[in-house]
């Protein structure tokens, strides 16, 4: 919670002698709340009185040899407890001793509610705190690039002329068009006219402006994989599509199974398939571009493309049959979803009127933000973002790789090489996945069981994300999972 220096003023308590605390005492997994029940002992006991300014997160996760993110979430569960509070360069400072002794913990969060809330239950868990976050499809959030932002925003501003603040294209700014045109070509591989480019609100938008369009051209049903996004699904059926499971197994979406079914339009994550993080392999790509050139459309949800470790980029399906596929892209895992920015590509014979449907949906994103997204895209700053964040999350990926394997037994684990999430799944299993879920909620740590994101039955399991935290609180989720898990058997 505090970057101020050591020694900094009178009563800063620092020291490799702080409160002569071992980490080795702490229990396994449970190394964040060890350390929190220490401090608010020592501010109960008067040890550390109240004005007493506690080290800095940096200089005590050092001397502790933890992470900085785990001292930081110590210090936070004090803070809400009323005990500390932040005083910016003052540092983190004692305000308050527990009444009666040492504060309680706070109470265990209710399971995971059921799945009658309009926005589903991805939306209701959402709605619920916890200590841990391992949800899957948040990024980083602390790595947002404030300062290229800001320094993006100042010139963008300062090159506006008043008519630029009116409405703009309801397409996207065709500064944005240009770049985003440009950043696929040299990402994605797709060769794409800045024309045919239209900027959405993200994926979400774009697959509901394309539910819109898609009864007009004869198409009720769309195939979806099984497993397959639940709030991707959602989105067809609101608009009210019909959706068709089709198995997905460890080569992508069965492509005979895809033929089967009758359905005119799929909707896949072929680079990376959300959730058991497969990619389609080369046999059933040909297979499918096959079953689109014939007539069938496929909506390409491109997830996670760029954030891949242990392998080669795959191209895009959008750069091998245009006329076939619908593109859609964002950058909501690699900045931050609070943009509400992504783009999409339609074949020529739907551009007409899902360009017309965005107009009437909102006349068109805020018009700042794209110029800013777009000077972030030319000149460079995106990529080099998009290397350090990659560094960042393959560091965290393999601290649940290990927590995993050592907390978990009977775990297995899918879709490893890229993305922001694993899928584990625990075969012959004697439990329901929701209840290990909502036993994890209930010792504070929020994760999807896999049965959320099936249609058909299969054997239960967890998707758990691992880019938005450090590494020490990633280890502590996992070592509470197992926890639950052994709660169970």
């Amino acid at each position: 919670m505090s970057r101020s220096k050591e020694g900094a003023s009178q009563g800063s308590t620092t020291g490799s002698d702080f409160l002569q605390l071992d980490i080795g005492q702490a229990p396994p997994g449970g190394r964040t709340e060890w350390l929190a029940e220490r401090l608010r002992a020592a501010i109960a006991d008067g040890t550390l009185p109240v004005g007493s300014r506690l080290p800095a997160g940096r200089a005590l996760a050092a001397e502790l040899r933890v992470s900085r993110g785990l001292v930081t979430e110590a210090y936070q569960r004090l803070a809400e407890t009323g005990q500390v509070a932040g005083r910016g360069r003052g540092g983190t400072v004692v305000v308050a001793a527990p009444p009666g002794g040492t504060a309680p913990a706070p109470a265990p969060a209710p399971p995971p509610p059921p799945a009658v809330s309009r926005g589903g239950p991805v939306d209701a868990l959402r709605a619920v705190p916890c200590r841990i976050d391992l949800s899957p499809g948040v990024p980083d959030l602390t790595a947002f690039p404030r300062t290229a932002w800001l320094q993006a925003e100042r010139r963008v501003l300062s090159s506006l002329s008043p008519a630029d603040f009116g409405y703009g294209d309801s397409q996207g700014a065709p500064a944005l068009r240009a770049a985003v045109a440009g950043w696929l070509a040299r990402n994605r591989g797709i060769r794409a006219d800045p024309a045919e480019v239209i900027v959405v609100a993200g994926v979400a938008q774009a697959l509901s402006l394309l539910a819109g369009v898609l009864p007009g051209q004869g198409v009720r049903r769309v195939a979806v994989e099984d497993p397959g996004s639940l709030g991707a699904r959602r989105q067809l059926e609101s608009a009210g599509l019909d959706t068709v499971p089709v198995p997905v197994d460890g080569a992508g979406l069965d492509v005979r199974a895809l033929r089967a079914s009758g359905a005119r339009a799929a909707l896949l994550t072929p680079a990376h398939q959300f959730p058991a993080g497969v990619v389609l392999d080369g046999e059933r790509r040909r297979d499918l571009l096959d079953w689109a050139a014939a007539g069938g459309l496929v909506i390409e949800d491109d997830y996670d493309a760029e954030h891949r470790y242990d392998r080669a980029p795959v191209p895009a399906l959008r750069a091998l049959l245009p006329e076939g596929v619908c593109y859609a892209g964002s950058v909501s895992k690699l900045l931050a979803p609070a943009l509400r920015l992504g783009w999409l590509l339609v074949p020529p014979r739907l551009r007409e009127e899902v360009a017309a449907a965005k107009r009437n949906a909102d006349l068109g994103n805020p018009v700042l933000a794209q110029l800013v997204l777009a000077r972030l895209m030319e000149s460079g700053e995106l990529e080099r973002h998009l290397r350090f964040v990659r560094r960042r999350h393959r560091r965290r990926r393999d601290a649940m790789l290990r927590a995993v394997a050592d907390r978990l037994p009977g775990a297995r684990v899918h879709g490893a090489a890229a993305g922001l999430h694993l899928m584990v799944t625990f075969d012959g299993a004697p439990f329901e996945d929701t209840d290990l879920a909502g036993a994890a909620l209930g010792l504070g740590v929020k994760t999807h069981p896999l049965s959320w994101h099936r249609v058909r039955p299969g054997p239960p399991g967890l998707v758990l994300g691992y880019a938005a935290g450090p590494a020490g609180e990633i280890e502590e989720g996992v070592a509470l999972l197992g926890r639950a898990l052994r709660e169970l058997a």
